[in-house]
């Protein structure tokens, strides 16, 4: 009797060393958990935190590629604005057309159509001739306050143009208030390779997905 007495608790002392590393096995398995746990969210804020500064350093605005090797007299003609990105206030709205005029002296003069016909002239950087500065004239003055830089960040000179400007710049050089156009030849529409160019160059302005369309109905 007493022998199975000094079994059975035996038996209750191994069941109970069985229960308790089982239990200490849980603990480090949820400890270790928890630690991977924290592990990756560190590594996932350390990720966004990257990603954070990689864009906001990709949208300042002297980043930006423009148009190279630009050529003024290829570029001269009427253009049909088909999309824009408005800036703050008012600006052109529909029936968009611009006209470039290069004079004898190399100087281009632009007239713009819409619901209010602008004029300037377009000032060119000597280093980068695709960075240009629109003086306006005339009923232009309320659009802005006397002209805004106009960058052609792409062109074939025959089919498309996208165009930028920014009209004020953030501390970090970031554009907080800017506009931009995709222009055309041909007012009816731009071949869809060519859409896919522009989307792909309106991302690297930031501007992705903030374009609308410009109705071209022959008006003016």
């Amino acid at each position: 009797m007493k022998s199975e007495q000094q079994s059975a608790w035996m038996r209750v002392l191994i069941l109970f060393r069985i229960l308790n590393t089982t239990f200490s096995m849980l603990t480090f398995s949820c400890m270790s958990l928890i630690r991977m746990g924290c592990a990756k969210v560190a590594v996932l804020a350390l990720v966004l935190c990257c990603v954070e500064r990689c864009l906001s350093a990709s949208c300042v605005v002297d980043s930006f590629t423009v148009k190279q090797d630009f050529d003024p007299t290829k570029y001269a003609g009427k253009w049909y604005a088909l999309q824009k990105k408005d800036p703050e206030g008012l600006f052109l709205q529909d029936n968009i057309s611009v006209e470039y005029i290069l004079d004898d002296d190399g100087t281009m003069t632009a007239s713009s159509k819409g619901r209010v016909t602008l004029f300037g002239t377009p000032s060119q950087d000597p280093s980068t001739p695709s960075k240009m500065f629109m003086n306006y004239q005339g009923l232009a003055s309320y659009l802005s306050s006397g002209g805004d830089n106009y960058w052609v960040i792409d062109t074939d000179y025959e089919t498309y143009a996208l165009t930028y400007a920014c009209r004020a710049l953030r501390a970090d050089g970031t554009c907080e208030d800017g506009y931009s156009l995709v222009f055309s030849r041909n007012p009816r529409g731009l071949p869809p390779a060519t859409q896919r160019l522009l989307r792909l160059k309106q991302e690297e302005i930031c501007m992705g997905g903030q374009f609308q369309p410009v109705l071209q109905s022959g008006a003016c």
